[in-house]
């Protein structure tokens, strides 16, 4: 971070917090002030899950509506009108918007008004390219950056068991840490520049592929006349068991697919993956079936529905 405030910026010294002074550099107290902006599902669970640990938080989003059902229902959480006025005094700045563009001008607005001793937390899946803009979005303001998209969806973010994907500086990366720690039961390392954000897209193109796969394996079992169940114990008494992909069979199922992580979320992050690099021919099935399914009217439901075809066994 730069010495002294970049132009535009507003300068906050010596803010006498209720849980005492913040200085700059030093570690971050436990409860603090922070912006959550974005109210789709993960924000607002994101947002809940910090109001209950003791923070402080001003949830934005662009529907103000959507912020304020949510704060209705959450301990510690306010609406904000204006995205200025979230971040405005806020420690700690999370972003978990749908896309690099919708960061982009959401931040652009708002990231004059950051505190010096704030960090930017930025968790929105947005690819390498678009991490990397914002980085230099924030290096250009003087602002601490951390590229920090997450693994995990609405459940683990509720119980504080997401999975932080890191990169940044090891300094702003310890100013954070009580707070990513309350969100989460592993914070992740990966790297100094924008490497979390290419994990993450690595992480949600395996997630993809073998719920595809799950879907495809239990038409085969339905083909030979194997019981679910049965499928089920085999897989669980031996390696290759994988908790997420065996939860997805009774909620497939039971034709149950209330949202975790939406479809067409899978399918953005998939084609973020294929503008980096050209997909396999597995990874290219996957976004065939991951189109056909937002194309039959299931992009809001979960991962799940990819497996609308095939019909449960009476």
């Amino acid at each position: 971070m730069a010495n002294g405030p970049s132009p535009g910026r507003t300068r906050v010294a010596d803010r006498t917090w209720p849980w005492g002074k913040q200085t700059r550099g030093h570690f971050m107290s436990h409860a603090s002030t922070v912006a959550v902006l974005g109210a789709g599902a993960l924000g607002a669970t994101m947002a809940m899950r910090l109001g209950d640990t003791g923070h402080e938080v001003r949830l934005w989003n662009r529907t103000e509506e959507r912020a304020r059902s949510v704060a209705e229902h959450a301990a510690g959480v306010t609406a904000v009108g204006a995205v200025e006025d979230a971040v405005s005094g806020a420690s700690v700045v999370v972003t978990v918007l749908r896309d690099g563009d919708a960061v982009t001008q959401v931040m652009s607005d708002a990231i004059g008004r950051l505190d010096d001793d704030a960090v930017w937390v930025q968790a929105s899946t947005v690819g390498p390219r678009y991490a990397g803009a914002l980085a230099g979005l924030a290096r250009d303001h003087g602002v601490a950056y951390l590229d920090a998209p997450v693994s995990g969806s609405t459940t683990p973010a509720r119980l504080g068991k997401l999975v932080w994907l890191v990169a940044g500086a090891e300094d702003v990366l310890t100013r954070a840490r009580p707070l990513l720690d309350d969100l989460g039961s592993s914070v992740l390392h990966v790297g100094t520049e924008v490497e979390g954000s290419a994990v993450k897209l690595v992480v949600n193109a395996w997630m993809a592929a073998s719920t595809v796969a799950m879907s495809d394996v239990l038409a085969l079992c339905d083909a030979l006349g194997v019981d679910h169940a049965t499928f089920v114990r085999v897989l669980e008494a031996g390696p290759l068991a994988m908790p997420y992909e065996l939860q997805k069979v009774g909620v497939m199922d039971d034709a149950s697919y209330a949202p975790g992580f939406a479809v067409q979320l899978a399918l953005k992050d998939i084609e973020l993956a294929a503008a980096a690099a050209t997909p396999s021919p597995l990874l290219q099935a996957v976004r065939d079936r991951l189109e056909a399914t937002v194309a039959a009217g299931h992009d809001n439901d979960d991962l799940a529905a990819v497996d609308y075809l095939r019909r449960p066994p009476s």
